[in-house]
């Protein structure tokens, strides 16, 4: 019976690990980004000219990405629409991109990395003014 229990305990003890880990990764979408790589005016929606803007995805990771390069997947309305690739250092534990927009939408972003894993997806509606 101590056997069972040990044996759940570490099972519960494995899966909480592994979401934690799952979890950590984070993406936000954002108005610029500080030197410490904290986000600034983060939202999930914005609103650009009828003639494009732009907004800063930035990523944060609990561990260094151990890539030179990272893909952002994005798909608009459910559809794909572009990737946009990233150069990186192998030490980075943060890293952002400044991306236009030129349609108004729901937009999907995952991040891969060189391994094609994905290391984490969000969403931002963009709107014209």
């Amino acid at each position: 019976m101590r056997t069972k229990s040990v044996l759940s305990f570490l099972i519960t003890f494995l899966l909480l690990i592994t979401c934690s880990k799952v979890n950590a990764q984070t993406i936000y979408f954002c108005e610029g980004v500080d030197d410490d790589g904290q986000p600034i005016k983060e939202s999930s929606t914005f609103t650009i000219p009828d003639d494009g803007g732009y907004l800063y995805v930035l990523v944060r990771l609990p561990y260094a990405i151990d890539c030179t390069s990272i893909d952002f997947e994005i798909y608009r309305n459910g559809e794909y629409d572009n990737t946009i690739s990233l150069d990186t250092e192998k030490d980075w534990t943060w890293f952002w991109k400044k991306i236009n927009f030129y349609k108004s939408g729901r937009y999907t972003f995952y991040v891969d990395d060189c391994y094609e894993y994905e290391l984490t997806s969000g969403k931002v509606t963009i709107e014209f003014e």
